[in-house]
Formats: structure tokens, C-alpha cells, sequence
């Protein structure tokens, strides 16, 4: 019996480890550090609103819900936590072998240890060793709901500095936002060079986006205030932009445009390693991407109706073009599932035959 009740609490002991270690994971630890019981948790609430969404006809229904998944989802991990904690503990009383009048051995282990996690002071111990027990359960409690509200405003920190950008960008490409449109908006205000100013921010913005959405990974899951705003719609529509101008469009060449690409596929492959989204890290130029020369060529006829100067060798510009691409094709189209963004040209299967004409009017 003593070696039962020896292994019972090293298992609590290891339960509570486990615990702690997937907060600090989570909240305290400053990289991507992926942890089963985030994981677990958020992955089956996920397979809950998907049931829900499959119900639903429109987006924007669908958006809605999913509004909700990455708050509740951060209020269950707490809950999880707790509960946890709480079965931790109970397995340590009861090898501490905690005793309270009319019940049994368990009864009183779980008893002592909810009154303790949450401080309710409804059960007391006596031995020395259930004391502490006591004690170091009463500053879990608190600490994990404390950890929850203080990292509250980094997150939400981090949430409206990523959409700043985004919420900018409608106004140069649209929404969904396009990268022929961008570039078709610079080129009718007489700036189409200045493009490639456009590039050092958005560098910036990835080189943030890669900490912030691994370190604290449900932050991809957020979803910005207007329902056809998407980061990752966002951070394609920039990443073609930016190819395009490299590759097709002809003004002078400038490293802005290849270190933001760098950037960018950075991010969205660090990303993608987080939730363990498979890529290949070192494609070849010439590898199949997800947009077609069809595809290509339509935008490149969208672009010469504007006037846009392009390359005269249409097969090299599309070959560069899709070396580009290729970096970052297959994570951007796999976060763009996994996070249900908002149909966009180049990003979303629901697009993929879509050919829409660059902006209604000749004004800006």
C-alpha cells in the first residue's frame, strides 16, 4: 500500500509538471516551442466548429463563428489547466492520505484539493506534508488565471500591430486584396516606382508576424475586425505584388522587393513548421506552384491594358515569377486552410477561375 500510494504521487507530480510546463510553453517561453495539451485542446475544439460551420451557407456565417474559436478556445486551455492541476493534486492528497469526516479517501483528496486551487479555505489538512501541498496549489490557482489576464494585452498587442498593415492595404489592393491591383493603383497615380518603398514595412511586418504567430501561435487564429480582411490573404497578396514587380513588371530592379519575398516566406515557413505543415524547404525554380501560366498571362494582359510596362520576355517573367512563388506557394495555401481565410485571388481554391478585371474606376 505505501508503494502505491508512493507511485500515485509521483504521478500527480507529473501531472502538475506537465501542467506548468505547457504554461510556460504556451505564455513564458519567447520561441516557438509547439505543446501536446495546447495542441490537444485547440485542435478539438477546431473539430467542434467545423461541425458547426459545415451548416452554414455564406462566409461571412462562417466567419462569425469562427470569430469566437480563438478567445474560447484560450478560456478552455485555462479550464484545462485547472482541471488538470486539480487531478494532479488529488492524486498527491490522496497518497498524503487527507481525511475529512462522512467521506471517503478520494472524496476527501478531491475535496481538499478544489478547495485549494481555488482558495475557497472549505477543507483543511493537518500533516505538515498536506500543507504544503495546500499551499503550493493555492498559488497555482491564482498564478494561471493571473498569467491569462496579464498576457491578455500582448496578444491583443500583437493583434492590432499585424492588422494596421492589413487593414492598410485594402486601400492599395482592394478586398480581397490583389496584387494586380496594386500594382495597377501605383501605376494610375503616376508612382509605379515608388513601389518598391512599399516593401520595407511589409519586411518588417513579416519579421514580427514570424514571432508573434509562433510564439504565441493563437494569434493566427484571430480574425481581423472586417470579414474580408485576412493576414494571410495579406501577406500573399504582398508576396505576389512584389514577385510581379520583380520578375514581370519592367522599372528599374531594386532589393527591397527580393528581401521582403525572403522575409515573407520566412515567416509563413516558421509558421507552417509550428503546426507542423509540410513543405519542401529547398524547391527547385521550376517545381509546379498552385497558379498556372494561365493564370499568369491573364494578369500580365491585365496589366498591359493599364499601360503598365512589362518585361518583353513574357516565358523568362513567368519563369521568375514561379521561382518566386515557390518559396512560399504551398505554406501560404495550407494557412489559408488552416486558419478559413476569406476567398482572395491566388490564395483560395474558390478564386481559382475567378478573373477579375483591376479596380472599377480611374480614380485612385
Amino acid at each position: 500500500m505505501v508503494f502505491l500510494r508512493l507511485l500515485t504521487f509521483l504521478v500527480g507530480l507529473y501531472i502538475i509538471f506537465v501542467t506548468l510546463r505547457s504554461v510556460v510553453r504556451t505564455f513564458l517561453l519567447p520561441r516557438a516551442a509547439p505543446d501536446p495539451v495546447t495542441r490537444i485542446v485547440f485542435l478539438g475544439l477546431r473539430r467542434v466548429f467545423d461541425a458547426l460551420i459545415r451548416r452554414m451557407k455564406t462566409y461571412l456565417q462562417r466567419d462569425r463563428l469562427l470569430a469566437y474559436y480563438a478567445p474560447v478556445g484560450l478560456l478552455i486551455l485555462l479550464a484545462t489547466w485547472l482541471a488538470i492541476i486539480a487531478i494532479g493534486y488529488t492524486l498527491m492528497f490522496w497518497a498524503l492520505e487527507v481525511q475529512i469526516p462522512g467521506l471517503n479517501s478520494w472524496e476527501a483528496a478531491f475535496t481538499v484539493s478544489g478547495s485549494s486551487l481555488f482558495t475557497l479555505g472549505t477543507a483543511t489538512v493537518e500533516t505538515l506534508p498536506q500543507k504544503i501541498a495546500t499551499f503550493t496549489e493555492a498559488a497555482i490557482g491564482p498564478l494561471l488565471i493571473a498569467l491569462l489576464i496579464g498576457y491578455l494585452p500582448t496578444i491583443y498587442g500583437a493583434f492590432s500591430k499585424r492588422e494596421a498593415l492589413v487593414n492598410l492595404l485594402e486601400i492599395r489592393a482592394g478586398s480581397p486584396p490583389s496584387a494586380v491591383d496594386l500594382i495597377v493603383r501605383y501605376h494610375r497615380l503616376r508612382r509605379l516606382e515608388e513601389i518598391q518603398e512599399m516593401w520595407v514595412p511589409w519586411e518588417a511586418w513579416f519579421s514580427e508576424l514570424e514571432e508573434t504567430h509562433t510564439s504565441l501561435p493563437m494569434l493566427n487564429f484571430f480574425r481581423s475586425p472586417i470579414p474580408e480582411h485576412s493576414w494571410v490573404n495579406a501577406a500573399g497578396a504582398v508576396l505576389d505584388a512584389a514577385a510581379l514587380v520583380v520578375s514581370t513588371v519592367d522599372i528599374p530592379f531594386d532589393v527591397k522587393g527580393p528581401l521582403c519575398i525572403r522575409a515573407g516566406y520566412t515567416a509563413l515557413r516558421r509558421i507552417a513548421d509550428y503546426f507542423r505543415i509540410p513543405y519542401n524547404p529547398d524547391p527547385k525554380p521550376d517545381e509546379p506552384i498552385s497558379v498556372t501560366r494561365a493564370e499568369f498571362d491573364f494578369a500580365c494582359e491585365q496589366l498591359t491594358l493599364e499601360g503598365v510596362p512589362l518585361k518583353p520576355d513574357r516565358d523568362q517573367a513567368w519563369g521568375d515569377y514561379a521561382g518566386w512563388r515557390v518559396n512560399y506557394d504551398t505554406a501560404l495555401l495550407a494557412l489559408a486552410k488552416l486558419t478559413a481565410a476569406p476567398p482572395a485571388p491566388w490564395t483560395s481554391p474558390e478564386l481559382r477561375e475567378q478573373r477579375r478585371p483591376p479596380l472599377s474606376g480611374r480614380g485612385s
